[in-house]
């Protein structure tokens, strides 16, 4: 079953609820407090672009890669009228190649969740290899219990085109919360109906920063004090070492 397939011309539908402003606005200030230029910026996992589009118009210069062509098909469409366009590429993280270094990476909205915990030490190794030393990687993941919490829940996300059932159910023998969905859109008088199934991977916030030190990463800090925070999301800020 396809993960970001039919969903992703109806994601900015159904996900204006999402803060971005505020997103782009931590990065920021995680920029700050550590100082120095950042000025070229990866966004991994970069979705349908909407905060890479933000970022840009900040003036920032974006690299945006995602594993979803469907998704950056839609990313595209978005920056057609920035003046410096992004440069979007289709790159799994595990298999993420640039063709130089960035001041910063950062992966928004538990885009590493879905990255099962096997394959993060080669996902950090490659990020720590595309971060100029002394940049930063700033990504968020949910808590353990909120998503353990999950288990069971029915969602039900809806516009005047397009409605989307979810179920939350967790995988024990993989630590993990399978969401099955059912996206029904409208087409003309009829509706068309389509699944997906995604998965999120629990990550212990311990096991994360210990992976990110082992990685090469130095002054890695988990914190609860960005943006849905108070919904289960947890920041990890740290610093490519020289």
């Amino acid at each position: 079953m396809s993960c970001y397939g039919p969903l992703a011309s109806w994601y900015d539908q159904l996900t204006g609820d999402v803060p971005y402003e505020a997103f782009a606005a931590y990065y920021q200030a995680e920029f700050a407090r550590k100082g120095g230029e950042f000025r070229l910026l990866l966004d991994l996992c970069c979705g349908t672009g909407t905060l890479t589009n933000l970022m840009a118009a900040h003036g920032y210069e974006l690299i945006a890669v995602d594993a979803s062509e469907d998704m950056l098909m839609e990313a595209r469409e978005k920056s057609a009228a920035l003046p410096t366009p992004p440069l979007y590429l289709l790159q799994s993280a595990e298999a993420l190649d640039l063709y130089g270094t960035v001041d910063a990476a950062y992966c928004s909205l538990d885009g590493m969740n879905y990255l099962p915990r096997e394959s993060l030490p080669e996902v950090f190794r490659r990020l720590h290899l595309f971060v100029r030393p002394g940049g930063l990687l700033i990504f968020d993941v949910h808590t353990v219990d909120w998503m353990r919490a999950l288990d069971g829940q029915i969602f039900v996300d809806e516009t005047d085109n397009v409605l989307c059932l979810w179920r939350a159910d967790y995988d024990s023998e993989e630590d993990a919360i399978v969401y099955g969905m059912d996206l029904f859109s409208r087409r003309g008088k009829l509706w068309e109906r389509s699944e997906e199934e995604h998965v999120e991977y629990i990550h212990e916030p311990m096991v994360l920063k210990q992976l990110l030190e082992n990685a090469g990463f130095t002054d890695v800090r988990l914190k609860l004090d960005g943006p849905q925070s108070d919904n289960g999301r947890l920041f990890v800020v740290a610093t490519r070492s020289d």
